[in-house]
Formats: structure tokens, C-alpha cells, sequence
């Protein structure tokens, strides 16, 4: 019979309570808003850890008949700021509960 080697019992249990804390992680992400904005606070966004958007705030000074093209830029770079840190936030999160290993499909 073998002896050697980790408790299997211990291992499963390790396993399920990762499981359990990448879970709770996961759930607490998707509760988060982050808000971005762009035009020294112009455009304003707030996006959810499920990279739902929330709401979207546009000041009306920004808004101009003849320039909609800036409006457009400022909007798209409060949305990649908005992303970046949504995914910054959860690779983040998972990291600290994955000792750092990238693990494919969690972030």
C-alpha cells in the first residue's frame, strides 16, 4: 500500500475551500462600481466587476454640435479606463487567491 505523498482528504479540502474563496472573490468583484472619466471629469462612467455599464455621465459643456467626433473620443476613454480597471481590480483579486498563477477562464 502507499504511505508516501500529501493526505488526499487534506488536498480536497485546500481545494474546496480555493473554490469557495475564489467564489466569494468573484461575487464581491461583481458588486464593485468603478467609475472612470475622461476631459478632466466630462465624461463620467461607472461600469460593475461584470462589466455591466451602470450609468454614464456626459457634461453639458462638452456637448458641441460641431465637435461630436470629441465627444465620441472622450467617451471611448473614460470606457477603456472604466475597463482596464474593472479587469485590473478582478486580476487582482484572483491573484492574491491564486498565489499569482494564472489560472484560464478566472481572469
Amino acid at each position: 500500500m502507499y504511505q508516501g505523498g500529501p493526505n488526499m482528504k487534506d488536498l480536497m479540502r485546500k481545494a474546496q475551500k480555493m473554490q469557495q474563496d475564489m467564489m466569494k472573490a468573484q461575487e464581491e468583484l461583481a458588486d464593485q462600481v468603478i467609475e472612470a472619466q475622461a476631459g478632466g471629469g466630462m465624461v463620467k462612467v461607472e461600469i460593475n466587476g461584470k462589466y455591466e455599464v451602470k450609468s454614464l455621465k456626459i457634461d453639458p459643456e462638452v456637448v458641441d454640435a460641431d465637435d461630436v467626433e470629441m465627444l465620441e473620443d472622450l467617451i471611448l476613454a473614460a470606457f477603456k479606463e472604466a475597463l482596464e480597471k474593472v479587469g485590473k481590480n478582478s486580476e487582482e483579486s484572483m491573484g492574491k487567491l491564486t498565489g499569482g498563477m494564472k489560472i484560464p477562464g478566472l481572469f
